[in-house]
């Protein structure tokens, strides 16, 4: 008798003479395996050859539970479906040992005659040991059938620690880089899973383990690589459910299903109720997460969740959900559309009849109106939310049950578009904002769970009509509606605000000091409630200040106007708020601290500009920067206002700081994360990733939502310190090394005068304060120049007399004087650039002829003040004649900020071999402009003009698309461009030169890297004009193309007639080129030169267009 603990590996090769006793023609012929009288193991059904020969090369396993086994040859008659299991042709009993006895050769086993012809099988024997991988796998599924099959508990844990031993001992003897180690796993993993399921088996971490190390040592590509997954997902939705598992489930399942063809087992089961499903339902459960991953791992459960998905509807308004709240910490416009459009999606999937449909609706409603109305101030969002909240109000009549929350929604918004669009507020629509909210109120008895926010909500409806009509009464209902509320439970934060403000209001009605002094006192409990970084406390210091400013605005106790500002500070500070709330409280101390003059005003207006920064730093697109920008549409003047505000305490080097701070943030942000992060990579690569690594995870934390789970806020103001403490540590670390001791900060005056190492700099300052310029010379302090005669409104104007007077010149003949444009050059002369030729001649002895600088801010950036010119005669020279003008006297450039002017000037240390291109585009693409009839002839005359030393390529024609001309601007040291350009007023990026197959924009300039490039000569409309929406941005083509990398350019502030335009090209590169020699710096002497040389040829209005901008 063999061992029990002997397998065999019995192969069935072929077999002969296999005749069907009964003559029937078998289908096919097939061998059976019997121990103990029970059937084992049947061959594969092989085909019947003619010579009665059949070829099968089958295996199987065997153990031996007996001294012999049988071995019959059957013949099959149907197909699969069968009836029965055939006829028998032979069978023959043998034992184990004779069987074996012929080693691993091959044999032949004869079996009784048929008709004189004796059946014969060839088999294989050969003897697998117990001790191998392969005999423990084979045992171990054995006993787990057996495990799986039994229903004794006390048989069944014995078969279970039987089946582990097998499966453990096989993990043993496959070490890692075995092929068969991720079986080996999966199979232990796969016992231990269903050993925990029938709960013979408590731990689950160590199965998840192994399941986890099968995955890993199984290729992507592999055919098992599906099944890995599977089992993984399987084990993980049956541990106690926690936040990771559900969101590695839902990774799992997202990577699984594209492996998976539809149709097949594995597919059906995947995607079933309990696979699929369950973790759907499961993610739709986790509370909201805003962090990167928490929006990824809501967009993989909506791709979960195919279009018909039963979960569906609950997986895009979760999503949306998640968006809006990481919008209102952080800001981004990017969030709040695709939420929007979420929203949309969550209502095109409620058609009209469905129960739900009126709850999608208002959360539509919400997002436009508390997220993108609140932050664009667009007012067509209010328009639309208010037609939703009606919408829904009207699917739920009387006597629904949810018609208390469309009549609150629809109340809160028609109140919200009163306070905030005043071009189309009424008086009335408080009134049925607050009718709304009575009726609401009528639906939310005592008891109600949201009858505080109702008594809240109907209260603030009457303090905005008390502030419009001043009523009384509505003043003392609304007090005694927030005391109710507050008798209710918690939370109560707002409410507490709420009354602190309406206090506040009949404080200064009544003078009576015990209001004032409770609003302080709510205002204080409130705050002392809260966690010392909750993000609520930045609102709660905001309502704080608001009292204490009310009782200094009635007592006027300097004390109380202090307190009001430490309070400003705190909200303007607090870190775990979204930046958008910053910016309004730093904002609105700016303006306060103004109004009263404090000395706190620069200190608010650089934490203003800080704070901008920071929430501009946090859009990784140049287009949604500017977007960002704009949409703080009360911040427009700050960079003007802050200089004003410097100059005013006699802190000239401030004001050049704050200014240059304040102005072309998006260009110095995008200039920062192109230069100082790649000299830091360059310098000390480890500490670069470690610095971006700590920014990413830290963006993630800021603005962790205000959770009344004191763990939960423990936990997150614990992370956000530890965060923060790392990411300090990191930047003072950084500011250690060699030339990054300022890294991240605003440049230093000293740092600033620099760019005017060539000649000085004039900042020119338009604010609602004061108007005037600052002269940052050479050397020394800055020297203050004052517009007593100008006032912000008389630049607007001035600024506007110049569009219309050059639209009036657009129609006149050459011949005819321009009038009007001389009067307008003649008071830019007298009233701005006079006062400050005065400072440069006879203070700072400025020689004639020198070169200055521009930077003109807000309204000044609309005025062309290098051509300001005193058009009267006097004496010039020494003899009579025209008084000189500017253009006379210095040559003239402009920079956007001193920052641009150093950074072009740092890169003209590197030059290379001049290449010169000229691009020119007569016949643009369809809608983008009519025919250009001169460009032609002044490319060639731009030829002519370039030293024949230099490489010259003509682009044009067909050539000159806007792949053809991004790669001209890259490979070139020297441009010419003439063609049709515009600015786009809307969206400035968008701003753009036409090409013959589609537009050049300056997005495409700003991304198209030209370290190589000098000097561009943009030859086509408005390509220095300016961002109405961002007006100290400087977004337009000029200095999109010098951020690109090109270090001079010459623009045009308005549009260019190309048939006399010629005239001033032709001369500014005949001077230009007269010595034969590729100098950029002397473009804006040559351009000086072109502008009076063609005065008889080119009117006054196509000479002063061209501008130059850079060193």
């Amino acid at each position: 008798m063999t061992d029990c603990n002997q397998y065999f590996k019995l192969e069935v090769m072929r077999g002969k003479n296999l005749d069907v006793p009964s003559f029937r023609i078998p289908v096919g012929i097939y061998v059976s395996v019997f121990i103990d009288s029970k059937r084992c193991w049947k061959s594969t059904v092989g085909e019947l050859l003619s010579n009665s020969s059949v070829a099968w090369n089958d295996a199987v396993t065997l153990s031996p539970r007996g001294p012999k086994l049988s071995l019959k040859i059957m013949a099959s008659f149907e197909r699969p479906p069968v009836l029965g299991r055939g006829e028998v042709i032979s069978e023959l009993e043998i034992s184990w040992h004779e069987l074996c006895k012929h080693g691993d050769e091959p044999f032949d086993l004869y079996f009784s005659p048929i008709r004189d012809v004796q059946p014969s099988l060839t088999l294989k024997v050969a003897a697998v040991h117990g001790s191998g991988i392969h005999h423990h796998t084979y045992v171990g599924h054995m006993r787990f059938a057996k495990y799986i099959a039994s229903e004794n508990l006390n048989v069944r844990a014995a078969e279970l620690t039987e089946v582990l031993k097998h499966f453990q001992f096989v993990l043993e003897q496959c070490p890692v880089n075995h092929p068969h180690r991720a079986a080996a796993l999966t199979n232990l993993a796969w016992a231990r899973l269903q050993g925990y399921i029938l709960k013979d088996l408590q731990d689950i971490d160590l199965t998840i383990s192994l399941f986890r190390d099968a995955l890993a040592l199984c290729p992507q590509d592999h055919p098992n690589y599906p099944f890995y997954i599977y089992h993984l997902t399987e084990a993980l939705t049956r541990r106690p459910t926690t936040a990771a598992s559900i969101r590695e489930s839902a990774q799992l399942y997202h990577e699984l299903l594209p492996l998976c063809r539809e149709g097949t087992y594995l597919w059906s089961i995947a995607i079933g109720d309990n696979c699929i499903g369950h973790v759907i339902r499961e993610c739709n459960d986790l509370p909201i997460d805003v962090s990167d991953e928490g929006i990824h791992l809501r967009r993989i459960v909506l791709q979960l969740c195919q279009l018909g998905h039963q979960c569906r509807l609950d997986a895009l308004t979760k999503l949306a959900k998640a968006l809006e709240v990481r919008f209102e910490q952080r800001g981004s416009i990017d969030d709040i559309n695709e939420s929007i459009q979420l929203h949309r999606d969550a209502v095109s999937l409620c058609p009209e009849g469905h129960p739900d449909r009126g709850t999608y609706l208002r959360s539509l409603a919400v997002a436009l109106s508390d997220c993108r109305f609140n932050h664009e101030g667009k007012s067509h969002d209010i328009n639309e939310a208010i037609s939703l909240h009606e919408e829904a109000l009207l699917l739920h009549p009387v006597g629904h049950e949810s018609r208390d929350r469309a009549l609150s929604s629809l109340g809160r918004a028609i109140l919200y578009r009163f306070q905030q669009c005043s071009g189309i507020s009424d008086i009335n629509d408080v009134s049925r904002a607050i009718n709304l909210h009575r009726e609401t109120l009528m639906l939310r008895p005592l008891g109600h769970p949201r009858r505080d926010t109702t008594l809240n909500d109907l209260a603030c409806a009457l303090i905005v009509r008390y502030r419009s009509v001043h009523t009384g009464d509505d003043l003392d209902e609304a007090i005694g509606l927030f005391r109710e509320s507050l008798l209710l439970p918690e939370p109560e934060r707002r409410r507490t605000r709420s009354l602190s403000l309406a206090l506040c209001c009949r404080f200064k009605q009544t003078r009576i000091k015990k209001d004032i002094e409770e609003a302080i006192h709510l205002c204080q409990r409130s705050l002392n409630a809260l966690p010392s970084l909750h993000p609520e406390k930045c609102l709660g210091y905001m309502q704080l200040q608001t009292a204490y400013l009310c009782r200094y605005q009635i007592l006027r106790n300097a004390a109380d106007l202090s307190l009001a500002v430490d309070n400003f500070s705190l909200a303007s500070r607090h870190p775990t708020q979204g930046f958008p709330q910053r910016i309004q409280a730093a904002s609105s101390w700016v303006e306060t601290a103004e109004s009263y003059c404090h000395e706190s005003a620069l200190e608010a207006y650089a934490m203003c500009f800080e704070l901008l920064d920071g929430h501009l730093a946090t859009r990784s697109t140049t287009t949604s920067r500017r977007e960002a920008a704009a949409a703080f549409y009360y911040t427009r003047s700050l960079p003007a206002d802050a200089a004003s505000c410097a100059v005013r305490r006699k802190n000239l080097s401030k004001a050049v700081e704050l200014v240059e701070q304040g102005r072309g943030q998006q260009w110095s942000l995008a200039s920062r994360l192109r230069t100082p992060l790649e000299d830091l990579n360059s310098t000390n690569s480890l500490i670069a990733k470690e610095f971006l690594k700590l920014s990413n995870r830290l963006s993630n934390v800021q603005g962790f939502t205000g959770n009344t789970d004191q763990a939960t806020v423990v936990g997150a103001e614990k992370e956000y310190r530890t965060l923060t403490k790392q990411w300090n540590a990191v930047v003072a670390e950084i500011r250690n090394i060699r030339g990054f001791s300022r890294f991240l900060l605003s440049p230093s005056y000293k740092e600033l005068q620099v760019a005017a190492r060539r000649g000085p700099v004039i900042i020119l300052i338009a604010s609602k304060y004061s108007c005037s310029a600052v002269i940052v010379p050479t050397a020394g302090e800055p020297h203050h120049v004052a517009f007593l005669g100008l006032a912000l409104a008389d630049l607007e104007k001035l600024k506007n007399d110049f569009a219309k007077a050059l639209r009036r010149a657009a129609g006149m003949r050459q011949e005819d004087p321009r009038k009007d444009l001389r009067v307008l050059l003649r008071t830019v002369w007298k009233e701005i650039m006079l006062p400050i030729v005065n400072i440069l001649r006879h203070v700072l002895k400025l020689q004639k002829r020198s070169r200055i600088w521009l930077c003109p801010t807000a309204a000044f950036t609309g005025i062309p003040l290098h051509a300001a010119n005193p058009f009267r005669m006097g004496m010039k020279d020494g003899c009579p004649g025209p008084e000189e003008c500017l253009e006379d006297i210095y040559i003239c450039s402009y920079t956007p900020t001193l920052s641009a002017l150093i950074r072009a000037r740092r890169m003209m240390k590197t030059r290379a071999a001049p290449t010169f291109v000229a691009i020119g585009q007569s016949q643009p693409g369809a809608g983008q402009g009519t025919v250009l009839a001169t460009v032609d002839s002044e490319l060639d005359e731009v030829h002519k003009h370039v030293p024949p030393n230099v490489k010259f390529t003509n682009l044009s024609g067909d050539e000159a698309t806007q792949a053809g001309a991004l790669e001209a601007l890259r490979c070139n040291t020297w441009v010419h461009l003439a063609c049709h350009g515009k600015q786009d007023q809307d969206q400035p990026y968008n701003s753009r030169f036409a090409m013959r197959d589609k537009p050049l924009t300056l997005l495409d300039i700003m991304e198209n890297n030209s370290p190589r490039a000098e000097f561009a000569f943009l030859s086509a409309c408005h390509t220095a004009a300016g961002d109405k929406e961002t007006p100290d941005e400087v977004i337009h083509l000029a200095a999109g193309l010098q951020f690109s990398g090109f270090k001079s350019v010459i623009g045009t502030l308005w549009a260019v007639d190309d048939a006399v335009a010629k005239h001033v090209v032709e001369a500014f590169y005949k001077k230009m080129f007269k010595e034969g020699v590729m100098d950029c710096t002397k473009a804006a002497l040559a351009l000086n030169y072109a502008t009076a040389a063609v005065k008889k040829e080119v009117p006054l209005e196509q000479r002063i267009v061209f501008i130059h901008i850079g060193v």
